[in-house]
C-alpha cells in the first residue's frame, strides 16, 4: 500500500521497468559494460525493490535506502536472494553517501518523491566528487527544469545548479499509468552524467557560487542589478555586465552557467 505522505508511487508496469533498465544500462539485454573502477549503485527510495533485482543483477554492490518500515521488510527478504545488496533503513536527506560507498565510485538510482526532488538533488551534488552517474525518476515538469537552456521558461536556479555539476537529459518520458498509484502528472527518467560545468570552471567555492546564484534568481522577474543591489553596488553591476558584452537590465535567466561563473568572479 502506498503511502501518500511519504509521496509513494510505485513503478508497477513490468515493461517500463524494463525500459528503464535498458535505459541505465542494468538491463541483462544491454550491452557489457567495463568499468575501470571499483563502483556501487546507491538506490533511493527503493520501495518494494521493482528496480532493485535489476541493479543487484549487475553484480556490483547494491546499498537500497528505504524510509518506510514495511517496505524495508520487504527489501530484506529480496536481500537473502542477492548476497551483493544491502539494505538501508534510512532517510535520503540525511545518508551519508560518501560513508556507503566506502571509496568506491557511486551510481545514483532513484524513483523519488516528486514533492522534495530539488533537497535531494541538493543532497547528491553535496557528494559529486564521487558520483559518476545519477538516474532519477521524477515529475516531468521538474525534469524540465533541469535540461532547460537560458532564455526558456523553465531555466532557473535548479537548471544552473544541475549543469554546474552534471549533463542532464531526458532518457525517457513516463505516463501515470506506469505507476501505481498513478500520480497526477507525467513523470520522466532524467539521466545526470557527471561532473558539468564545474569541471571547466575550476571555481574555488562551490557553496558561495551557488549562494550568489541563488541571489541572482531571488526574484526571476527581476534584473540582477535589483536582485543584487542588497550585497553590490548597482553600478559595479552593470560595469560587470557591459564587460560580459550583456545589457546593465539583464535578467538571471538570461545567462549561461558559465556566465553566471564569470559574473560571480567579476564581482567577488
Amino acid at each position: 500500500m502506498a503511502r501518500q505522505r511519504l509521496g509513494q508511487h510505485f513503478l508497477h508496469d513490468a515493461g517500463w521497468r524494463e525500459q528503464i533498465a535498458r535505459a541505465i544500462r542494468v538491463s541483462r539485454y544491454a550491452p557489457e559494460r567495463h568499468e575501470e573502477r571499483p563502483y556501487c549503485w546507491i538506490e533511493i527510495g527503493a520501495g518494494q525493490g521493482e528496480m532493485t533485482e535489476h541493479l543487484a543483477a549487475t553484480g556490483a554492490p547494491v546499498y537500497a535506502v528505504e524510509l518506510d518500515p514495511p517496505l524495508v521488510v520487504k527489501l530484506q527478504r529480496l536481500a537473502t536472494r542477492h548476497p551483493n545488496l544491502t539494505v538501508m533503513p534510512a532517510d535520503v536527506l540525511e545518508t551519508d553517501l560518501a560513508g556507503i560507498a566506502a571509496g568506491s565510485r557511486i551510481k545514483l538510482y532513484g524513483n523519488l518523491p516528486y514533492y522534495i526532488t530539488s533537497p535531494i538533488l541538493h543532497r547528491f551534488f553535496e557528494s559529486a566528487d564521487l558520483i559518476d552517474e545519477i538516474h532519477i525518476v521524477i515529475q516531468r515538469e521538474v525534469a524540465l527544469r533541469l535540461v532547460a537552456q537560458p532564455r526558456t521558461r523553465d531555466y532557473g536556479y535548479l537548471s544552473v545548479i544541475t549543469q554546474y555539476f552534471s549533463r542532464p537529459a531526458i532518457a525517457l518520458k513516463l505516463p501515470p499509468g506506469a505507476f501505481q498509484p498513478p500520480p497526477e502528472v507525467d513523470s520522466a527518467l532524467v539521466s545526470l552524467k557527471l561532473p558539468g560545468e564545474s569541471a571547466k570552471l575550476r571555481l574555488a567555492d562551490n557553496h558561495k557560487f551557488l549562494a550568489f546564484v541563488k541571489a541572482c534568481f531571488a526574484q526571476k522577474r527581476k534584473t540582477l542589478v535589483n536582485n543584487l543591489r542588497g550585497s553590490t553596488e548597482p553600478k559595479r553591476i552593470e560595469a560587470a555586465l557591459i564587460q560580459l558584452n550583456l545589457i546593465p537590465t539583464a535578467r538571471a535567466e538570461e545567462l549561461s552557467v558559465s556566465q553566471l561563473a564569470e559574473l560571480y568572479g567579476k564581482l567577488r
